[in-house]
């Protein structure tokens, strides 16, 4: 998950134009998300100790496992010395800790931050661990189809440099879009199964904050898992959140990227933000057969070519923690697509 992150969070800061010896980029936060922390040392280590009966683990067994690794790592390399943390929310974290670092640059305390999320959670205990909750795809994941069977893990890291919007602009940066609201409550409900009012207060909680009424949106990438009961849950609260006669679009990429838990929000947000700069919806994937009963346009097969003011990015959590962000075109959007924008 370290590596992951600290990959992306050198591409995040040379694509954002910042030189390593910036003064002004050393006091930037850095917030990560991440669900599981450190599985592969876990599983290893376990291995050597009840596998092998009692070999030692590695002298850095304790450190590899910090769930603020990645957070600490990237603060490391980077030479970032701003206030750095890590957030821990399940599949919503990737979205609550861009979340923290928005409200942390709206209130003044930084300027910059790099936030995002990162996981590496493929191992054998881990999918054991899925495993058992039956839910896990038998073939692929096939979000809001009528045929879909479940989720597929997956693993990566997504880091987004946020910035000041005024001082983003004064120094000629390259702005992928405007993030504008952020949303999140708990559902104090079952552990594992969505829930249709909490999804809803989540998304109402990122519009207001943005400052957007619901028509605004025209598109939603959502959670969409893949999961029998997550993509309807979250369709129903789609559909009482938007007007009837204006439902925006709606995606989902784990079809491609699989569920990456604790980067999974964060790897959502850059798509959202890169669908808002070049006006073109994602597809969801292995969707041929688009259920009915979610009863939403949802882009199936192929990129669309759309206009797209203002978009929401949905994160729903194991646990009942819901986190949603709100994203607008940092040009205005007066016609149909512009993808030289």
């Amino acid at each position: 998950g370290s590596q992951f992150a600290v990959v992306a969070a050198r591409e995040a800061g040379a694509d954002a134009g910042f030189q390593s010896d910036d003064p002004d980029l050393a006091k930037a936060d850095v917030v990560i998300g991440i669900g599981v922390g450190g599985m592969n040392t876990l599983d290893d280590s376990f291995h050597r100790i009840y596998g092998e009966r009692g070999r030692g683990v590695h002298p850095l067994t304790i450190p590899k496992l910090m769930t603020n690794a990645p957070a600490s790592q990237i603060s490391m390399d980077l030479g970032l010395r701003g206030n750095t943390f890590a957030v821990a929310s399940a599949c919503a974290s990737g979205s609550h800790a861009i979340g923290l670092a928005f409200r942390a640059i709206l209130h003044g305390d930084c300027d910059i931050a790099l936030a995002g999320g990162s996981e590496a959670c493929i191992t054998n205990g881990t999918l054991v661990g899925w495993s058992a909750l039956r839910i896990l795809s038998r073939d692929t994941c096939r979000p809001f189809a009528s045929n879909r069977n479940g989720l597929v893990l997956g693993e990566g890291s997504a880091i987004l440099v946020l910035e000041e919007w005024e001082r983003a602009v004064a120094r000629n940066a390259r702005i992928y879009a405007e993030l504008v609201g952020f949303g999140a409550n708990a559902d104090a409900g079952d552990l594992t199964s969505p829930d249709q009012s909490g999804a809803e207060a989540a998304m109402r909680r990122a519009l207001a904050s943005a400052g957007l009424a619901p028509g605004a949106i025209d598109y939603v990438n959502a959670h969409g898992t893949g999961t029998l009961m997550n993509d309807i849950v979250e369709s129903r609260a789609i559909r009482a959140v938007f007007p009837a006669d204006g439902l925006p679009l709606v995606s989902s990429i784990k079809g491609v990227l699989g569920h990456c838990l604790g980067a999974a929000g964060a790897l959502e947000a850059l798509a959202t933000a890169l669908t808002l700069y070049h006006q073109l919806v994602p597809p969801t994937a292995n969707c041929t057969e688009p259920d009915e009963e979610c009863g939403l346009d949802v882009v199936a097969e192929g990129a669309r070519p759309a206009r797209v003011r203002h978009a929401l990015s949905n994160s729903f959590a194991f646990g009942g923690l819901n986190a949603v962000l709100a994203f607008s075109a940092w040009k205005p959007i007066t016609s149909g697509p512009n993808p030289a924008m």
